[in-house]
Parts: structure tokens; C-alpha cells; sequence
């Protein structure tokens, strides 16, 4: 079964890894790619490594709908809302920003600073973690593909949550990010000669992507509401993601491990190591790969998680989301293994 595709956003990093992992899907067809600043111009001429797809770049309003069958839309947070509201019922869609994410919409509102504009849209909405929601992904018409870094953290803490290993109130996250997690926009905050030989925290006491890991934690967990504690940072470097969580636990590190391992044992893209991995380890894949120490203190544990923030922390999950929802064999146009060096 061939699917006809529209990508809207396909001028920015999301939408490139996008276009490159379809390139390599058999049932793919894009049809219609979207770039309102870059209209006009030819996909070759902003990514010239994605020539094989040569195609033009259009305005959204310029795209015939009816002709296609599913939207995967990386447009930035805060205007999907409206645009996806427009498009007709029979078009399946696969949202890459953070418009959709959040089941309620005052806690949208909170967090995102205006009033959700799309509200019986949502109501459709899956939340889009591939291991953890798999079951609703195959009937949904909208699937709300997680950030990044929920998705390091999710995978690698729900299954201890829910076997009652981990203490959900008591969770110390920090997470580090490549710069390409900030778009291919120019900004001060991201040229060259601000992030080199440079570390720092950003978002401090109010990452957005907070309200992604709280709803789902709680969820798993069965509380009214979970607050996290959570720091993001840039390190220099274009892509991966790395975090470390620290946690209050009864039990030792071994079990904790084991039962990742045995959670995760059938699961074609998520790795339970003895070693602590790192970001080169999954650098160009779909994969994640985690591991659980012990703190010398007792009492506590450290989950260390990894991941692309490019391919499994946004286009290859969207493309793994896509697999699941047309009964495609999941790891189709994602075999690739990590990049190295």
C-alpha cells in the first residue's frame, strides 16, 4: 500500500531527516512539500543532499489535500493549531510540534503562553511515544509526536514507574542537547562562536517539555498530577541527547536494569546496556540506548538515556509512528545503524 505524503515545514532539520528517512521507505510517496519562507525555490536548492527528491517548495494554501493521505507537519509550536484544523477528515496526520501534545487545554494554555485554537481537534489526539502507546497509534487520526526530550526520559523511566521500582515524586532530571534541537533558524544564542567551548542551561525552572513528562508519568503512575524536576542544557555539539536521571529507590541497581531489559526485550529500537552509553552510540539512528547504576549512597539510583534528538527524539519516531499506524513493518526506512565517528 503506497500513502501519499505532504510534509509541511520541509526547510527545517526535522523536516530534511524527515524527507531523508521516506526517501528510503517503499510505501512513501511525497507529493507536497511546504515552506512559507522558502516558497519558490526548489527542495535541491536548500538541502542539496536531498537532491534524489528534487521537488518544489510551496506555500500550505498551494497544497491540494484531497490528493493526500497522510500530513506530517514540523511547522513551529504555537501555529499548527489552526493550519491542521483546516485539513480535511480523511487526512491522517502526524504532528512533529508541541501543539498537540498536551491532553488538556488550559494546561496548554499554561505552558505555551495563548489559548489552544484547536480544541475538538485534540480530543483525536494520541501522544505519540512509540513503545508506550503502540495499541492507540494504529486507529488514531492525529499523533502527537513527543519532544525530545520526553522521549529520552519517558523510555527510559516509565517501565520502573509502573512496576513500582521508582519514586515518580522524587525524580532529578538533567538532560543535554546537541544544537541542532534549537532549529536551523539563526540566532545569537546558537551561532558558532556563542556555543563553542561553551556548556549551559537553558529554560531553567520552566522547560515546556516538562508538562509532556509530568501528564505522562502520571498517567503511568495514577496520580492527579506529578511535578518533575527538570534542567535542560546545550553542549556543543550538532546532534544527541543524553539524560541523566536521579531517582530515590528500595531496590538495587541490578533490578532495576532487569526489569528495563525485560520490558524492552522484543523492542527493535530501545537497548538496555551493562555500560553507560553515549550519544556516538546512537548518533544517525532510531535507536535509544539505556543503562542504571547505583549511586555510592543508598537509596538511590542513576538512569543514564541516549538518544538522536534528530531521529528517535522527532523524524525517525514520526517515521516509526507512521509504520505503526499503517501496519507497515515498524523498522521500514529505519535500519540504519549508528554514525561513527
Amino acid at each position: 500500500m503506497t500513502i501519499n505524503i505532504a510534509v509541511l515545514g520541509a526547510s527545517g532539520y526535522t523536516g530534511a531527516e524527515l524527507l531523508r528517512l521516506l526517501a528510503q521507505h517503499p510505501e512513501a510517496n511525497v507529493t507536497a512539500l511546504s515552506a512559507e519562507s522558502q516558497a519558490g525555490k526548489r527542495l535541491a536548492e536548500v538541502f542539496p543532499h536531498l537532491s534524489v527528491l528534487d521537488a518544489p517548495l510551496v506555500k500550505i494554501d498551494a497544497i491540494d489535500f484531497s490528493t493526500i493521505d497522510l500530513v506530517f507537519c514540523c511547522l513551529p509550536h504555537g501555529t499548527t493549531q489552526p493550519v491542521l484544523a483546516g485539513l480535511p477528515d480523511s487526512v491522517k496526520i502526524i504532528d512533529l510540534s508541541a501543539d498537540f501534545r498536551l491532553f488538556n487545554p488550559q494546561a496548554y494554555a499554561d505552558w505555551y503562553g495563548h489559548a489552544h485554537q484547536a480544541e475538538a481537534l485534540q480530543t483525536q489526539a494520541v501522544y505519540g511515544l512509540s513503545e508506550w502507546h503502540r495499541e492507540a497509534i494504529t486507529t488514531s487520526r492525529l499523533i502527537a509526536n513527543p519532544g525530545c526530550y520526553p522521549t529520552c526520559v519517558l523510555t527510559a523511566i516509565l517501565p520502573l514507574i509502573k512496576a513500582g521500582l521508582v519514586d515518580p515524586q522524587r525524580l532529578i532530571i538533567d538532560a543535554m542537547s546537541g544544537v541542532s534541537g534549537a532549529g536551523r533558524k539563526a540566532s545569537i544564542d546558537t551561532n558558532y562562536c556563542e556555543i563553542n567551548e561553551s556548556f549551559k542551561a537553558y529554560g531553567v525552572g520552566g522547560h515546556r517539555h516538562v508538562a509532556e513528562m509530568e501528564q505522562e508519568v502520571a498517567a503511568v503512575a495514577g496520580l492527579d498530577a506529578c511535578p518533575i524536576s527538570f534542567t535542560a542544557h546545550l553542549v556543543p555539539m550538532t546532534r544527541g541527547m543524553q539524560a541523566t536521571i536521579h531517582t530515590h529507590v528500595d531496590e538495587d541497581a541490578s533490578v532495576l536494569l532487569a526489569c528495563l531489559k525485560d520490558h524492552y526485550a522484543k523492542e527493535p529500537f530501545v537497548t538496555v546496556c551493562d555500560h553507560i552509553p553515549a550519544t556516538s552510540e546512537v548518533r544517525g539512528s532510531n535507536h535509544c540506548r539505556i543503562t542504571v547504576k547505583n549511586d555510592r549512597r543508598s537509596g538511590k539510583a542513576i538512569i543514564i538515556s541516549v538518544i538522536d534528538n534528530l531521529l528517535k527524539g522527532a523524524s525517525g519516531q514520526a517515521v516509526q509512528n507512521m509504520n505503526i499506524r499503517y501496519g507497515f513493518k515498524e523498522t521500514t526506512a529505519l535500519e540504519g545503524l549508528a554514525v561513527l565517528p
